[in-house]
């Protein structure tokens, strides 16, 4: 039988919209939320998807701000603080805690090449100050490094270090990070990997945090759910679904270029605009225009779970 924790579920890594100018648009942010509680899932912002290596501090501090606003009574709020600074990041998480989020989220700094010593030591440091839930994400691909599973059993005793969320995509570590902490009562395994969302949740994962999730939040809370009745079936069947509406917006693209193809994805659903933060740049109206019509084409295509979207 699955063992009920305090942090589990499907948390959607958000978007951050932004206006023309640059700047929060918070009826954007109001319209991505509303989506996420009506399909009975929960958000993390200012993650990768969120584009928080390219955001001002006034702009994490509006969005950590207006996020607590909307956060409805039984719901979680998960917010990144990553940083190159291990001050900026203690601040964002003080921030944070003010505001209503339940849990932060940090990456390791990604100037330096750190050694496995390092790595501990640093999650050590940013933990014993952050003076809250603390959540490990290793993504490899913006951080260019790995955090070894061992580092992060090490500190999974830590007080205040309460879950990992892994985005690198290797099945023999997904495997052994299952069989580390699928059974551990004080401690959470997310998969950010999308493309193994049935398998890790067929096989103990607590939660998911897949970035197609801000456009179908409601495939990943019926997967999630069907995984914990045993329905393989449908989970598999769901897993399909979000493998093909991933693709629309990743296949051939660079993660930038990805964060803005989502977003024209959702502008097309009606709820925010396209506008990504600098260095990442919009496509060409070709290209816009090509995913508006894929995506339509994709709801009608073998009755897809039009509720859903």
């Amino acid at each position: 039988m699955k063992i009920k924790k305090k942090y589990q579920g499907v948390i959607i890594p958000a978007v951050i919209p932004l206006t023309e100018k640059f700047r929060l648009d918070e009826r954007g942010v109001e319209n991505m939320f509303a989506n996420f509680h009506r399909h009975g899932v929960l958000p993390f912002i200012l993650g990768t998807t969120g584009e928080s290596a390219s955001l001002s501090m006034s702009i994490k501090a509006d969005y950590i701000k207006l996020s607590g606003k909307l956060k409805r009574p039984g719901d979680m709020l998960y917010t990144g603080i990553a940083s190159n600074c291990l001050e900026e990041s203690v601040e964002l998480a003080t921030m944070s805690f003010a505001h209503g989020t339940d849990a932060v989220v940090a990456s390791l700094p990604s100037y330096y090449a750190l050694s496995e010593r390092d790595m501990k030591k640093y999650f050590e440091q940013l933990a014993d100050q952050c003076n809250g839930p603390l959540i490990i994400y290793n993504i490899p691909a913006t951080t260019h490094m790995s955090i070894p599973l061992k580092v992060i059993d090490e500190l999974s005793h830590h007080p205040n270090i309460v879950a990992t969320k892994d985005s690198e995509r290797s099945d023999d570590r997904l495997k052994e990070a299952l069989h580390l902490w699928a059974a551990r009562p004080d401690f959470s395994y997310f998969l950010g990997w999308a493309a193994r969302s049935a398998v890790a949740l067929l096989n103990g994962s607590d939660g998911i945090v897949p970035s197609t999730g801000n456009l179908l939040p409601g495939i990943y809370n019926d997967m999630y759910n069907a995984a914990h009745k045993g329905d393989v079936e449908l989970v598999h069947a769901l897993q399909r679904q979000s493998d093909t509406f991933g693709s629309l917006y990743q296949k051939g693209r660079s993660l930038g270029e990805s964060l803005w193809a989502l977003k024209v994805l959702m502008n097309e659903k009606g709820l925010c605009d396209t506008h990504v933060m600098p260095p990442l740049q919009p496509q060409t109206t070709q290209d816009e225009e090509l995913l508006r019509q894929s995506l339509h084409g994709l709801i009608e295509q073998e009755g897809l779970i039009v509720k859903n979207i």
